[in-house]
Order: C-alpha cells, then structure tokens, then sequence
C-alpha cells in the first residue's frame, strides 16, 4: 500500500542512474535494426515467439514489447522504436507465416459483419441445443415468445410535475 514512490522522488535521485536517462547504445535506426534482427535469428528467440504467438498474443503486442524492452535497457530511443517498428513487425509475420503458425496479427478490428455473423451462429447454435434439450425431456419449458395482454402495452398517464418549493433561507437569493 505504501511502496508508491512519494510525489517529487525522482527529482531527489542520482541523475542517469537508470539506462534510458543516458545516450542509447544504438542512436541510429539501421543500428538498432541490425541489432534486433541479430537476436531475433538465435534460435531461442524464436521458439519463444513462436510460443507466445501459438498462446495467442498478437504481434503487434509482441512488437512494441520488444521495442520497449528495448528503450529501458538504453539499447535506442523511443524515436528509433517508431521507425523501425513496422520492419520488425512485418520480420516476424514473415518468419510465423514461414513456419506455419496460426496467428493474429492485432491489427483488424472486427467489423460490423463479422459480429453480426457470430452472433447469427451462435443463435443457430444455441436454439439447436435447446431444441434437442426439449426433445430428450431434460428441459421443461416453452421456446415460444409470450403473448403481452394489451392492457400492458397502454401508455401511462401523464403524471404533472411537481410544484418546486422557493428556497427560503438567509442565504437564498429573492425577488428584490
């Protein structure tokens, strides 16, 4: 509860004590780029993303993960992330799709037809269950819609708002 740093704290701190407060290690885009794709070739590397991306973490996830881990060891900067983000993303579709891995990508949203689509299926799907629930006397109840008596489906009376009372305090403005 109490292990939050308190308001100011880092103003009090030994300057460049941590890696991304000194110059990065690769400053330029090609350098940085090299570096990344010299460790995402070692064969570990990519086993674990091939991991991760089978477990269903998008690439897009795994991307800016790379680059922000990146950034706090003072490997580059922030800026150079944002460049060479897309050429590391598309490297490592590249080498799923090489491997034939099943993956999201984590750039399309679902549309509008695609939703409509599962939910179509899902009904057919739920209302065969039900149906074959009925069918095998599991389940005792009716699928048809009730009938609303029309007596419901009048509108109310119009109620009349109520009369709001004047304030009357010492403090309360008056018709002057």
């Amino acid at each position: 509860m109490f292990s939050a740093p308190i308001p100011g704290q880092s103003l009090t701190s030994e300057p460049r004590n941590v890696p991304w407060e000194n110059p990065p290690q690769f400053p330029d885009p090609e350098s940085a780029l090299l570096w990344h794709m010299d460790r995402l070739q070692e064969p570990e590397k990519i086993k674990a993303i091939g991991g991760l991306l089978t477990l269903g973490l998008d690439v897009v996830t795994l991307t800016e993960g790379l680059l922000r881990s990146a950034v706090l060891e003072g490997r580059h900067t922030i800026d150079v992330s944002l460049l060479i983000g897309p050429i590391i993303h598309e490297y490592i579709v590249g080498t799923a799709d090489a491997a034939g891995l099943d993956y999201e990508e984590g750039m399309d949203e679902p549309s509008a037809d695609d939703v409509d689509i599962k939910y179509t299926l899902r009904s057919r799907e739920a209302a065969e269950i039900l149906k074959e629930l009925e069918e095998t006397g599991e389940v005792d109840f009716d699928m048809e819609p009730e009938e609303i008596p029309e007596e419901s489906m009048e509108m109310p009376e119009e109620i009349e708002d109520p009369v709001q009372e004047k304030p009357m305090g010492l403090m309360s403005r008056g018709e002057l």
